[in-house]
């Protein structure tokens, strides 16, 4: 595989990454993907890797389309568009009610409509000009941006069901996935390229890694993260549209009477074989493999445990084989 990247930080302070970052571009690892919820926020991880692998490329997945102002959001990425010129993935994407509504104090509106609009809003002030423009969720009065942006940073669009996804192909320069099988990639990137005519988009895929050959421990992590992730409201819509609600049902209804002990027993085991990938590294290895068969051009791993021999042994074990 051409790509192949690895979700940072990881559960140490900024300022000790750096010989870490160094040692996974030796190893094979090709990319570095941050996130933002409740940790660092998106940019800064991805702005210090810049200065210390000008070999990466770097990639943000994602950044809520809501809890920046527009222009806000565009000099953040022009910013680091100029640090790692040619070398930087921008990601948008709705995020969730919890992130924008309960932790960001903003209305969760619209998301489709608030994602496309901040979209076509980067697209025109990182070519440079003047935006006075009317969108259907924001307005922008007259801003344009100080720094001159070549090349303009690929715009990515996290997508889960068809209308997100077409958006990705349409509108973005591709789609970044996260929680799903390999068959679920199968799923979903057609309607990619439908969005895109059939034109070639990136697919980037946070592949959540859980290197563990004790199954019953791998199990536990896994169901403790699929209960915190696919009761939200858009991951449950998304998993009912590929087809597990009825094996997710249970855990739905035990959680929303308030019971989380019997929600984390109603998980299958099978749901959590599905979008976690798990076992020895070779296993891990050999799964990667089958989500870039079924169409993920970038996979961006991202550790739920480390092995025994700690987490830069993990890395090393994980890296990439030729």
């Amino acid at each position: 595989m051409s790509r192949y990247g690895m979700s940072v930080p990881f559960e140490m302070p900024l300022a000790e990454h750096r010989d870490i970052y160094r040692e996974m571009i030796d190893l094979g690892y090709t990319d570095f993907w941050s996130s933002e919820s409740n940790g660092t926020d998106g940019f800064t991880p991805l702005a210090l890797a810049a200065a210390w692998t000008p070999e990466a490329r770097l990639g943000i997945a994602i950044i809520p389309a809501y809890t920046r102002g527009p222009a806000t959001l565009a000099m953040s990425v022009a910013s680091l568009a100029e640090a790692a010129p040619g070398r930087f993935v921008m990601g948008i994407g709705s995020s969730s009610n919890i992130i924008v509504e309960n932790w960001n104090a903003t209305t969760f509106e619209r998301p489709w409509y608030r994602v496309r609009d901040t979209v076509r809003f980067l697209r025109s002030a990182l070519s440079g000009e003047k935006v006075t423009q009317h969108y259907d969720t924001f307005e922008v009065k007259g801003f344009r941006l100080a720094r001159k942006i070549d090349p303009q940073p690929p715009i990515l669009v996290a997508a889960l069901r068809e209308g997100v996804l077409r958006l990705a192909g349409r509108e973005g320069d591709g789609a970044i996935l996260n929680w799903l099988s390999p068959d679920d990639v199968r799923t979903v990137v057609p309607h990619v390229l439908d969005g895109s005519g059939g034109e070639e988009r990136e697919i980037a895929a946070r592949l959540f890694v859980c290197p563990l050959e004790d199954r019953e421990k791998a199990l536990a992590i896994g169901k403790r993260a699929v209960a915190a992730y696919l009761n939200v409201p858009v991951y449950a819509k998304f998993h009912e549209w590929l087809g597990r609600g009825d094996q997710l049902s249970g855990m739905w209804e035990a959680w929303k009477a308030g019971d989380r002990k019997l929600a984390l027993e109603k998980i299958p085991d099978s749901v959590v074989d599905d979008v976690i990938i798990s076992g020895s590294p070779e296993a891990c290895r050999e799964r990667i493999g089958e989500y870039v068969e079924a169409g993920v051009t970038t996979p961006a791993l991202s550790l739920m445990a480390v092995g025994d021999g700690g987490l830069l042994e993990t890395l090393r074990d994980l890296a990439p084989r030729s």
